[in-house]
């Protein structure tokens, strides 16, 4: 297991405001996202080297000083939009919509033309890659995603074969189009699943309450679990660094369960498998930043510190003084902002946008929601939610992060 610091101190400082007074935060100026052959002609390198041109959340997520915070949502193309409800209508199969490259670039470009993010993410689904290494999967209106034979014993693992791209070609395809179509305004993010999540779904056979299946294997199978996990990073390794090359900017890596792990067993079962990842990616891909998040992370924070990512994504549960204190001026956050505060009076909104912006401080942040965009959301709050982001600017940026905003 690896040794992890209990407790960081960023060393973080901050003058007051008359405009915003808030004792732990940053204050903060407010103006007016078996081998097979591919047939796809892609090599796994990436070229992509730093800019003084790259968009605003690649600028943040490295480091560079930025005049204020890039901003975008998790699932900001989805449900919570009329024109993609009118979409899905014509279009009533998830997969079709999330599989086929025109409606793919159609729901991805829906939020970027409505409320202008600074990220724009690809419409896709953690599960996309499953069936290009042998994992089939349905998704059903009521069960959600549903593998219909689990891998839990070695026969089960046969099924397993070396990514095949050609497979993904539709991902790579949109990815090309939404770099053309966003052009340097915004960067465009790709996302996978972590080992763990994807594992926990294909053990599991989908969603699930409890995990005992997979819980359970770590202690009566777990040469089982290691060899599917194994699989499942070289495999989630190829598929980023794919993606990168298709265009991606930046990728997000959705550790979705890993919350549902103890701290100890999240170091011995998920952790390793992201830092695999993220090394295979960064030896071809090392300009490209790397975000992670883990749904329920607050008893994870200082342990996904040496993961190796950019930044760390913080969901609505963590303060996000706390956060920053706690991993430190290093690396980066993302986050995070209530969704239900999309559901508030738009002037409680502004004042909670304003509230985690200072605390975040005016280096390495990327505002986003705690957690994806709610059903039922209105588009008025979103809009407002980017309004806000693009109103605030930070007075002074310094390169140790310890200045003083105004």
């Amino acid at each position: 297991m690896d040794t992890i610091p209990t407790s960081i101190n960023s060393g973080l400082g901050w003058n007051s405001s008359s405009l915003f007074q808030q004792s732990n935060c940053f204050n903060l100026l407010s103006l007016p996202l078996k081998p097979k052959p591919s047939l796809i002609n892609f090599s796994l390198t990436c070229s992509a080297a730093s800019s003084s041109s790259d968009p605003l959340l690649v600028k943040a997520a490295r480091g560079d000083p930025v005049s204020r915070p890039p901003a975008w949502m998790m699932r900001q193309a989805g449900r919570y939009m009329a024109t993609y409800k009118k979409l899905a209508e014509k279009h009533p199969s998830f997969r079709e919509r999330s599989e086929t490259t025109d409606l793919i670039v159609e729901i991805s470009l829906q939020p970027w033309k409505a409320f202008r993010p600074d990220g724009v993410i690809i419409f896709s689904d953690i599960l996309t890659p499953l069936p290009a290494f042998g994992i089939d999967f349905d998704i059903e209106d009521v069960r959600g995603p549903v593998i219909q034979a689990p891998i839990r014993s070695e026969e089960g693992l046969k099924v397993l074969h070396a990514i095949d791209f050609d497979k993904l070609r539709f991902v790579a395809e949109s990815l090309k189009t939404l770099r053309k179509e966003v052009g340097g305004d915004a960067a465009v993010l790709g996302f996978v699943g972590a080992p763990w999540t994807l594992a926990t779904y294909i053990v599991e056979g989908g969603t699930t309450r409890t995990y005992t299946n997979i819980k359970s294997m770590c202690h009566t199978a777990p040469h089982i679990l290691r060899t599917l996990l194994s699989h499942l990073t070289k495999a989630i390794a190829d598929y980023v660094v794919f993606q990168v090359e298709s265009g991606a900017h930046c990728i997000q890596i959705f550790d979705s369960w890993g919350g549902q792990l103890p701290p100890h067993m999240w170091e011995l079962w998920s952790k390793p498998y992201i830092k695999e990842v993220v090394n295979l990616v960064k030896k071809k891909c090392p300009e490209t930043p790397l975000v992670l998040y883990i749904n329920g992370n607050g008893g994870l924070l200082e342990r996904m510190i040496d993961t190796g990512v950019d930044v760390i994504g913080l969901d609505w549960t963590v303060d996000m003084a706390d956060g920053r204190r706690r991993l430190g001026s290093e690396i980066g956050v993302q986050g995070n902002v209530d969704p239900a505060y999309l559901f508030s009076p738009l002037t409680a909104l502004t004042e909670e946008i304003q509230r985690v912006v200072r605390c975040a401080g005016p280096r390495r942040h990327i505002l986003n929601l705690g957690h994806g965009v709610l059903v039922g959301t209105p588009e008025e709050a979103v809009a407002h939610f980017f309004d806000v982001a693009r109103s605030l600017e930070f007075d002074t940026v310094p390169q140790n992060n310890t200045a003083n905003v105004v």
